[in-house]
């Protein structure tokens, strides 16, 4: 059996949003350097991103659209127009050094996984889900859409049916918006509600091909296994996909700026386990949301581990303990200055059980009550 594939660039460790942006501190680099500390990471599973050239993005992105990303990044400024037409140059979406490079590698990594997922495998790419872009227009701190154009590759690749699942606190907006009504494309998004995009309404089905669950804030670990077993699993296993997309958002956890879940990092890893024993021959793991970069760093690193059958130990070697201690960047939030030590010294969280809330429970009876929950998408 192939070894997974994890796919990675020193781009991303050296580039910002800017000096107060979610997106200032570091992630993905911080994931290379700790599943190397671990010794989970050699060279032979180790894979450079390609940046995707302008034709492979307007497979999906308008070429208006991508030139004016293009062309942002070489002036370093955009115009008002640009900035209304395409939301470049935004609070969310602002100009930096590296707004087209970035996204562009993000994007030729998971065009890439799409193609060497041909045969079968697993491919791990912690840069990707950037979930929130649109064809023409920016969003959400995504300027392009990876996961759009990793579901079209896999699928030029000979992919018939493809199941996106998506965990991250915040809605699959563009994703939905690029393969709503897709009868080939499984769609299950599990999001907060009243949270931004404020999309995805438990009865937005997208056409038929969508199952959207708004989540209460404080989302406990007890409550993300029965959303696994009663609606993700069910219903990726009755669709009996040829390649699954997970877009693993880090976002859920306690500890994450950005949203009021109260997940534990076993909650995404169970769900990565649970996944891969469907025995569905191609996985492709993407990254998502997360602003704190140790329970990102730990929890994607913990991914990684999953994904090879690692055994995760209670506490770090001193090598893996300097990268999470070794992390800096510009103007970290005052409570971030004193972090509680086991952001230090292990990868996995203190389970947070608790109750299965009954509003929770009504709306995965609601879906569950869907054709789409077991399956069965209308043509």
């Amino acid at each position: 059996m192939k070894k997974p594939l994890f796919f990675g660039s020193e781009i991303y460790r050296g580039s910002s949003y800017g000096a107060w942006h979610p997106l200032r501190v570091p992630r993905v680099s911080t994931v290379m350097d700790l599943s190397r500390a671990m010794g989970w990471l050699g060279p032979e599973q180790y894979r450079t991103s390609p940046r995707a050239k302008v034709p492979a993005l307007t497979l999906w992105h308008t070429l208006d659209y991508v030139e004016a990303l293009a062309r942002a990044e070489a002036e370093q400024a955009v115009t008002e127009a640009v900035r209304v037409r395409h939301g470049l140059g935004t609070v969310a979406n602002p100009v930096f050094a590296q707004m087209y490079r970035r996204p562009a590698t993000a994007a030729g990594a998971s065009l890439l996984a799409g193609e060497l997922l041909a045969q079968g495998g697993v491919i791990y790419h912690p840069g990707g889900g950037t979930h929130h872009g649109f064809p023409d227009r920016a969003g959400g701190f995504c300027y392009l859409n990876d996961p759009v154009l990793a579901i079209l590759s896999l699928r030029r690749a000979g992919a018939a049916r493809i199941a996106y699942v998506d965990i991250d606190a915040h809605h699959c907006d563009g994703v939905e918006h690029g393969l709503a009504g897709d009868p080939q494309t499984l769609l299950i998004s599990v999001h907060e509600e009243k949270r931004w995009p404020f999309t995805g309404a438990l009865a937005d089905d997208g056409g038929g091909n969508c199952l959207n669950l708004p989540v209460p804030k404080g989302l406990n670990d007890s409550e993300m296994a029965a959303i696994r077993d009663q609606l993700i699993l069910p219903a990726v296993a009755g669709f009996a996909p040829d390649a699954i997309v997970l877009q693993c958002g880090a976002d859920a956890v306690s500890e994450d700026p950005l949203s009021r879940l109260t997940l534990s990092n076993n909650a995404h890893w169970e769900i990565v386990a649970a996944l891969m024993a469907l025995g569905c021959p191609r996985l492709l793991v993407l990254g998502g949301g997360g602003y704190n970069p140790w329970s990102v760093g730990r929890l994607w690193t913990g991914v990684w581990a999953t994904l090879n059958g690692q055994t995760i130990p209670d506490h770090l070697p001193e090598a893996a303990q300097a990268v999470l201690r070794g992390l800096t960047w510009e103007k970290p939030p005052q409570a971030w200055r004193s972090a509680p030590a086991h952001w230090f010294t292990t990868l996995r969280d203190i389970p947070r059980p608790g109750p299965i809330r009954a509003t929770l429970a009504e709306r995965l009876v609601t879906l569950s009550q869907r054709p789409t929950a077991r399956g069965k998408i209308p043509e």
